[in-house]
């Protein structure tokens, strides 16, 4: 609780007090009753100016209240420029009702400071100015009161404001998760031929992170994996965007260039430039045992055989969306052995660090891969996220996760 100085009392009549003590009465019930019918921040900061001004006869006024930082909300009496001004350390570090006679640098039109407080924070500093030689402990008491009711109110306004808004954004994660999480395949294939396991971990609510799986034919398929800059509702709706015109696509056409080329049209149209996908994605035909691929500026998958040789997919183009027209684009096509795997990841998983500040890097993936091909591709998922956890330490993720796993019997 703030204390109050005893001051002296004026030599106004008890006729002149009563109607005093009338008045602000009657403010504290109009401002009570603007709360209730609750009235804009606006309005009760007008209340505020006017109640002030003209019951206490008060010649210079100004109101600094806290938001993300100290602005100036109301001001009388005084230059323009208080507007603009920050409050000092002198005065931030008021706690209780001060008389200042004027001697704080930039504020000398005030002689008086009344810090408001709830739950022992400052909101918000009343600055007073040529009140009568700030008449005594009644209209002090009246000015804190007052100042106090109207500022708490305002707070509870702006606090009910970020619940709705937090709420809202809880409600728009909620939907973006939904369309993000039937964008994956709800199966895989998993039979003797053809194994294929996917895992996602997201940083937050919402990641960025997609992978497909598309039957073009008896004897091909589409695998890819895709990363869409930035987070939340919009980068959800890119990316489904997204999955439904690759699926139109794969089914009009199996020429990857024109597949891609037709991609980064589409994204380029809906982002509008303001966002960008990263995308590889390859056509394996198991009749001619071969995989064609194009990497658009995704974390170069690798390709490892049963000999133990590994290549890394990386030819391609740059990331989708950016420029009207792919400045380049390159295919390349890989014969496949039996017992082939493509491991495919987003850069989440390159760019986890430790403590040290180091990356977990292509080295460690490319050594893990080829330690533990050969191992069920659930467990082989399980053992990385457990050396990864391991490795990262006590950091946090830094972005979404994602692997696939694509095995060529």
């Amino acid at each position: 609780m703030l204390m109050i100085p005893k001051l002296p009392l004026s030599g106004d009549s008890l006729e002149n007090k009563l109607h005093l003590k009338n008045l602000e009465l009657n403010s504290l019930l109009e401002v009570t009753e603007a709360i209730n019918a609750n009235v804009p921040e606006e309005s009760l900061y007008k209340i505020f100016h006017f109640t002030l001004i003209v019951n206490l006869n008060i010649k210079k006024l100004a109101l600094f209240v806290l938001d993300e930082e100290w602005s100036c909300k109301a001001s009388y009496g005084t230059s323009p420029e208080i507007k603009t001004k920050l409050l000092s350390d002198e005065i931030l570090a008021l706690k209780e009702i001060s008389r200042t006679e004027g001697k704080i640098k930039g504020f000398e039109d005030f002689g008086l400071v009344v810090p408001i407080a709830h739950k022992s924070r400052i909101l918000a500093y009343v600055l007073v100015g040529g009140m009568k030689d700030y008449e005594g402990q009644t209209d002090l008491s009246f000015i804190q009161t007052f100042s106090n009711i109207v500022i708490v109110a305002i707070e509870n306004k702006k606090l009910a404001r970020k619940q709705l808004e937090q709420e809202a954004m809880r409600k728009e994660l909620e939907i973006a998760r939904d369309v993000q999480q039937r964008l994956f395949p709800s199966k895989l294939p998993d039979y003797a031929e053809l194994r294929m396991y996917a895992s996602y971990l997201p940083a937050l609510m919402v990641g960025g992170d997609y992978y497909d799986y598309v039957k073009l034919d008896e004897d091909s398929f589409l695998v890819c994996i895709a990363d869409v800059s930035g987070k939340g509702m919009s980068a959800a709706l890119l990316m489904s965007n997204f999955q439904a015109s690759l699926r139109t696509l794969a089914r009009q056409t199996h020429d990857l260039k024109e597949i891609v080329k037709e991609l980064n049209i589409n994204i380029k149209s809906s982002a509008k430039g303001d966002r960008f996908i990263t995308f590889f994605g390859a056509i394996f035909n198991t009749a001619m045992r071969t995989i064609s691929y194009i990497n658009a500026g995704h974390n170069p998958p690798v390709l490892l055989f049963n000999t133990g040789e590994m290549h890394v997919l990386e030819k391609g183009t740059t990331v989708l969306g950016a420029f009207d027209e792919l400045p380049f684009i390159e295919e390349e096509k890989i014969s496949i052995s039996a017992e082939t795997l493509l491991f495919a990841y987003t850069d989440g998983l390159s760019e986890t660090s430790n403590e040290a500040d180091e990356e977990f890097g292509l080295d460690n993936i490319r050594r893990f891969v080829k330690d533990n091909y050969r191992n069920d591709l659930k467990k082989m998922h399980e053992a990385l996220f457990s050396e990864l956890n391991s490795f990262k330490g006590s950091k946090a993720y830094p972005d979404d996760i994602t692997f696939l796993s694509c095995s060529i019997a």
